[in-house]
C-alpha cells in the first residue's frame, strides 16, 4: 500500500468518525431539538472538527484552501451556483404545483422565520459540502484521477450521511422518503461534477443551499 492510499484511508477514517457521531446524535436526540441547533451548532461541530483535525495533522495547507473554499473566480462561481441552484428551487416549486394544483409554502411564520430558514439552509450546506466535497471528493479524485469513480463513491458517502436524519424524521416516510433519498443522491452527483469542474466549493454550497431551501418551503 503506497503513501497516497494510506492518506486516503486516513481521510475515510476521519469521515467515518463524523458519521458515527452524527448517527449517535440523531439516535439520541431524533428531531426533538430546534432545527437551528441541529444545523448551525451540532452539525458543524460533528462534521467539521474531524476535517479540521485531519488537515492540521496531515496537511500543510490552511483549512479554507485545503477544502477549496477559495476566492479565485468567486463572482463567476457564485453566479453559476445561483443559476443551477435556482433550477433546483424551481423544480421543487413545479413538483409541488403539479401535485397540489397550487403553491402551498410550508409554514415559516413571518419574515424573521423565513430569514432563519435561509440561514439554516446555507449553514447546513456549508457543513455538508466541506465534508463531502471539499474534504472527501477532493482527496478521492486526487488519488484516483477518475472523475466517475470519485463522484460515485463520494455521492455514496454523502447518501450515508443522510440516513440518520431520513430515518429519524417522522415527517419523512413512505414515497416521500424514497423521493428524498433519490433526490439527495442525484444532487450529490450534480454538485460533485460541478465542483470538480470549477474547483471552488462555493458552487456546490450555493446549489445545495437552494435545494435545502426548496425542501423547507415545498415539503
Amino acid at each position: 500500500m503506497n503513501n497516497t492510499a494510506n492518506s486516503t484511508q486516513k481521510m475515510l477514517n476521519y469521515w467515518a468518525i463524523s458519521l458515527i457521531f452524527w448517527a449517535c446524535f440523531r439516535a439520541y436526540f431524533g428531531t426533538n431539538l430546534p432545527i437551528w441547533l441541529d444545523e448551525l451548532v451540532a452539525k458543524p461541530v460533528i462534521f467539521l472538527t474531524p476535517v479540521a483535525f485531519y488537515i492540521s495533522k496531515y496537511e500543510k495547507e490552511g483549512f479554507l484552501k485545503a477544502v477549496d473554499l477559495v476566492t479565485n473566480k468567486m463572482k463567476s462561481s457564485i453566479t453559476f451556483g445561483m443559476i443551477v441552484g435556482g433550477f433546483f428551487f424551481l423544480t421543487g416549486m413545479t413538483v409541488q404545483f403539479i401535485e397540489t394544483g397550487g403553491l402551498i409554502f410550508s409554514e415559516f411564520g413571518g419574515f424573521i422565520s423565513f430569514l432563519m430558514i435561509i440561514i439554516i439552509s446555507f449553514g447546513s450546506s456549508i457543513s455538508e459540502e466541506i465534508l463531502s466535497r471539499g474534504f472527501v471528493l477532493k482527496r478521492l479524485f486526487k488519488e484516483s484521477g477518475n472523475v466517475w469513480s470519485s463522484v460515485f463513491f463520494a455521492s455514496l458517502l454523502f447518501f450515508f450521511l443522510h440516513i440518520p436524519i431520513l430515518f429519524s424524521n417522522p415527517d419523512i416516510h413512505g414515497p416521500l422518503l424514497i423521493q428524498v433519498m433519490i433526490t439527495d443522491f442525484l444532487l450529490s452527483f450534480t454538485v460533485s461534477f460541478m465542483y470538480l469542474q470549477k474547483k471552488n466549493l462555493m458552487v456546490p454550497i450555493i446549489i445545495h443551499a437552494f435545494y435545502n431551501l426548496s425542501l423547507y418551503l415545498f415539503i
